[in-house]
């Protein structure tokens, strides 16, 4: 049987012009990224949907996704995707690659991403996790490899979101800045060095924007997923 498919591409390696390009397209995501993120949420507060408490945090996210394309025009450079994989940072077979929550993806590239990151946090002070993956997964380079910069989504269930921001600034151990784009809603953005990996062009300066998504009346069910 024979018949026209799609072929497999090899694409060169990511260069330092790549790279610089990559960059340039996400020169400021508090002016046109996080601005989706928070019409997406509030689009779901405004009409909550049926969450499921097994699987929060995924839930939440996949509920999430359509309503921050749906505050888009459509005629923007980018789309948004739930789960993409980052192939740039996998590591040999028979390994997964890094799978992002959410993620901003290039059209006329696909290997550049803007990716989101999500926690629960069922109290403000519960933050080891959320810093965890700033620290193992963004300022390693295994994720937002062609970024200067990511988010992370704080989905928080009970108590102030101004309790949550400044809990993980003392975790962090940096400021947390307001983003003057965004006043009087809970987002900010804190700056940091990050290991760029041997013989690679990342940017070894990495901002990283802190959302905190708050759900009252949401709660994991008792036999949910870790």
């Amino acid at each position: 049987m024979t018949g026209a498919g799609i072929m497999p591409e090899i694409r060169p390696a990511a260069d330092p012009l790549f790279i610089a390009l990559a960059r340039a397209w996400m020169s400021n995501p508090s002016q046109q990224l996080i601005g989706l993120v928070w019409a997406g949420y509030e689009d779901m507060r405004a009409s909550p949907p049926v969450v499921d408490g097994r699987d929060l945090e995924r839930s939440i996210t996949q509920l999430l996704e359509p309503r921050i394309r749906k505050a888009m025009s459509g005629d923007e450079p980018y789309y948004v995707q739930h789960g993409p994989f980052e192939r740039e940072t996998m590591r040999p077979p028979p390994a997964q690659p890094p799978q992002y929550d959410l993620a901003f993806v290039l059209r006329a590239d696909e290997r550049i991403m803007w990716p989101l990151e999500a926690k629960v946090m069922e109290t403000p002070r519960q933050v080891a996790h959320y810093v965890k993956d700033i620290h193992d997964e963004f300022l390693t380079c295994r994720y937002a490899p062609f970024s200067s910069s990511g988010a992370m989504l704080a989905y928080l269930l009970d108590g102030e979101s101004t309790d949550a921001l400044a809990a993980i600034e003392v975790s962090l151990g940096c400021n947390l800045e307001p983003l003057t784009e965004h006043p009087g809603r809970p987002s900010r953005i804190s700056q940091h060095d990050r290991i760029v990996p041997p013989g690679k062009s990342y940017s070894a300066r990495f901002d990283c924007y802190h959302l905190v998504l708050c759900w009252p009346g949401l709660a994991r069910s008792r036999n949910h997923i870790s």
